[in-house]
C-alpha cells in the first residue's frame, strides 16, 4: 500500500506541476512560453526517474525494460508516412500493465527519444517523452483492478488516450508557433488537430483488440520465467 501511495503522489506531482505550466501560460505575459515549457516538462519527468532509480533493480531487468522501449520505438518508424498511427502506444500500454507504472513510463519516454533518432529531434521531444511516459503510468497503474484484463475497456483506455496525448502534444505547439495567444487561437488549434487525434485513437484500438492478448501473454511470460521486476507486483 505505500508503494501504490508512493506511485501516485509522483503522479499527482507531475501533473501538478504541468497545471502551474498552464496557469503561467494564461497569466504571464512575455515571449518565453516555450523555454519555461522545457523547464517543466523537465521537471515533471524528474519523480519518475527519481522513484525508477531508487528502487532495488538487477542489470537484467534494466535490459528486458530497454528491450521493450526500443521494440516499442521500432515499431513507430514504418508507420512514420501514417500520420498519427502509433504502434509505439500500444506497446507503452501492454509493457505497462505487465511491469507497473515506473517502468510504464520509463519504456514510454525512453521510445520517444529513441524513434526521433530516425525521425527528427525536435522541441517536441521531450512533449512526447512526457505523454508516453504518463500513457504508461497511468496502464501501470490502472493494472492493479481486474477490470483492467478486459479488452474492450483496454480499447476505450487507448481510444481515450489516443486523443489525451494529441491533446497535451497541441501545447506545444501553441506556445511555440501560435500568435496571439486567445482562446480563439487556441481552440482552432484544438479543432486542427481532430483528424490526428482521432487517427491515433481509433489505431490503439486496432492494435489493442487484436494483438493484446498474445503481447501480454508473451511479456508476462518472460517476466514470470526470469523472475523480473517482481517489486512491481507488490504496488
Amino acid at each position: 500500500m505505500k508503494a501504490l501511495r508512493n506511485s501516485w503522489t509522483t503522479f499527482g506531482l507531475a501533473f501538478l506541476i504541468m497545471a502551474i505550466f498552464m496557469l503561467f501560460i494564461v497569466t504571464l505575459k512575455g515571449q518565453h512560453f516555450l523555454i519555461f515549457s522545457f523547464i517543466c516538462l523537465i521537471a515533471s519527468m524528474l519523480p519518475f526517474y527519481w522513484r525508477f532509480e531508487t528502487r532495488d533493480i538487477r542489470a537484467r531487468e534494466i535490459i528486458f525494460i530497454a528491450v521493450l522501449a526500443a521494440i516499442a520505438a521500432v515499431t513507430r518508424v514504418p508507420f512514420a508516412p501514417l500520420p498519427s498511427v502509433q504502434p509505439t502506444s500500444f506497446v507503452i500500454i501492454v509493457s505497462a500493465l505487465v511491469l507497473g507504472p515506473e517502468s510504464g513510463f520509463i519504456v514510454g519516454s525512453t521510445a520517444a527519444i529513441v524513434s526521433n533518432m530516425f525521425l527528427g529531434q525536435g522541441p517536441w521531444t521531450p512533449w512526447q517523452m512526457f505523454c508516453w511516459g504518463m500513457m504508461g503510468v497511468t496502464a501501470g497503474l490502472i493494472s492493479r483492478h481486474q477490470w483492467a484484463q478486459n479488452k474492450y475497456l483496454l480499447c476505450i483506455f487507448g481510444f481515450v488516450w489516443g486523443f489525451i496525448f494529441g491533446w497535451i502534444m497541441n501545447m506545444w505547439y501553441f506556445v511555440a508557433y501560435v500568435n496571439p495567444l486567445t482562446i480563439k487561437t487556441f481552440i482552432a488549434a484544438y479543432v486542427a488537430s481532430f483528424y490526428f487525434d482521432l487517427a491515433h485513437a481509433l489505431s490503439n484500438v486496432f492494435f489493442i483488440f487484436f494483438f493484446y492478448q498474445s503481447w501480454y501473454r508473451i511479456i508476462s511470460r518472460f517476466k514470470v520465467k526470469y523472475g523480473l521486476l517482481a517489486t512491481e507486483d507488490e504496488l
